[in-house]
């Protein structure tokens, strides 16, 4: 059965989780050693920022297999730290791709944006007309190349 959860909940995936996020966005060239460091400081960063309001990890299990996961991150870079909270992370393994499980993850992270009183919630990107289908709305390029965008989470 697929269902969301807090990794709060499902802590068995913070290595698994770890690991994919260094595949996906970390330094490809690092030693074997650099790697499993690289490992065990982001699934510590992820269990030191449990309970902070501005962290969420959200995870997409079809009973006990991973699919994927999305986050709410303090900041998300060194591009415009005067906003928060960002949306990030945003992750669907390869062979899950193109089922619908996007859409699934990126709901079940604005429910949450709007259930800790978020106002906006920011983005970083390189996808070209991708989270426009989700309501975010273009804000401006950054110098880093990516585009940054914005969703209200409010009604009016």
């Amino acid at each position: 059965m697929i269902k969301i959860y807090d990794i709060k909940e499902r802590k068995e995936f913070l290595e698994e989780i770890a690991i994919l996020t260094q595949r996906q966005w970390g330094n490809k060239q690092l030693s074997e050693d650099e790697y499993n460091l690289k490992i065990k400081k982001k699934i510590d960063e992820m269990i030191d920022n449990l309970n902070n309001p501005f962290y969420c990890k959200l995870i997409l299990l079809d009973d006990d297999k991973l699919l994927g996961f999305v986050s709410i991150f303090p900041t998300d870079g060194k591009e415009r730290l005067d906003l928060t909270p960002w949306y990030a992370t945003m992750y669907v393994k390869e062979e899950y791709r193109g089922l619908g499980y996007s859409k699934i993850l990126n709901e079940a992270i604005l429910k949450e944006a709007k259930k800790r009183s978020f106002k906006k919630i920011y983005l970083k990107t390189d996808l070209i007309n991708y989270y426009e289908k989700f309501g975010f709305t273009y804000l401006e390029d950054l110098s880093n190349g990516e585009k940054l965008y914005f969703i209200n989470l409010t009604e009016d």
